[in-house]
């Protein structure tokens, strides 16, 4: 099984320090969210991962080989970034070229997307639509079938049903295909379902790579009136809270400790609101 590591991983935009030392491993047979708020250095991340920069410091290796100036690991990635070559080209004719030169790619899976999302095989690549210009990236990367595939914010532009579709279809593609899939997605909302590992990057830095979990199972949430949770908050590890009114819920680490606290009200968290709470922290 095949595994992409980052070692000590750098990187550096004039003074802007856009990855510093980040250091972890993708493995085949995971559906990873990649998470950070704006300029967390997710894209910067998978660009790397997909050998189309150097780092600064550090080595990104596929099973112990690099993956810069490495053609044959280059066989074996894809991002969604992919998708905006060959604007001159028709869609089918982008599909084709792809099926040449990737020996996964699957021309009749393609097809198929193309058929299932309604996008026309003879529109030319760069007349699509924001919207249609990202489903041909998600067809790209879906049909391609390479080990590790990469979706930076893959929804970018995608009305609802679009959106539906994208997540059923490569919960139907992983279920037939196992491998690794990241997704770097702003709307946490509606894709945690899918995912079973997340990592977290805040600032440049790893600040999480856990199984989901694992990392929901950190701690609870409490609710009630305001005066209630901060008794019930006292000598407890706060993860972060949120108020409206006279009303509020905090995110706690460890486990519930609910008996004699009536009108509070514990429930699981929720991985988006625990992400907030993390990158705010």
């Amino acid at each position: 099984m095949s595994k992409l590591s980052f070692e000590q991983i750098s990187m550096r935009f004039g003074e802007v320090q856009a990855l510093e030392d980040v250091s972890f491993s993708l493995e085949e047979g995971h559906i990873y969210g990649l998470l950070g708020r704006n300029g967390a250095g997710k894209s910067t991340l998978l660009s790397l991962a997909a050998g189309w920069r150097h780092p600064t410091a550090g080595r990104v290796l596929l099973d112990g080989a690099p993956v810069w100036e490495n053609a044959a690991a280059m066989g074996h990635i894809v991002c969604t970034s992919d998708g905006n070559m060959f604007p001159a080209l028709r869609v089918g004719e982008g599909l084709r070229w792809y099926a040449q030169y990737r020996p996964s790619f699957s021309i009749e899976r393609a097809q198929e997307l193309c058929d299932i999302f309604e996008l026309r095989q003879r529109a030319k690549i760069i007349s699509l639509s924001t919207g249609y210009a990202s489903i041909f990236k998600l067809i790209v990367a879906m049909a391609s079938q390479a080990e590790f595939t990469f979706f930076d914010e893959p929804v970018l532009g995608l009305d609802a049903n679009h959106r539906d579709i994208f997540y059923r279809e490569l919960t139907a593609d992983f279920a037939r295909l196992p491998r690794c899939i990241i997704i770097s997605t702003h709307l946490i909302e509606e894709c945690a379902e899918l995912l079973d590992r997340v990592v977290i990057l805040k600032k440049g830095k790893l600040l999480l790579d856990d199984s989901v979990e694992n990392t929901l199972a950190r701690g609870y949430s409490v609710s009630g009136p305001a005066s209630r949770v901060d008794g019930y908050l006292a000598g407890k590890k706060l993860l972060g809270v949120r108020s409206l009114g006279g009303l509020k819920t905090a995110y706690v680490e460890g486990s519930p400790q609910p008996e004699g606290d009536e009108g509070l009200e514990f429930g699981a968290l929720d991985l988006q609101q625990l992400f907030i709470q993390l990158t705010n922290s």
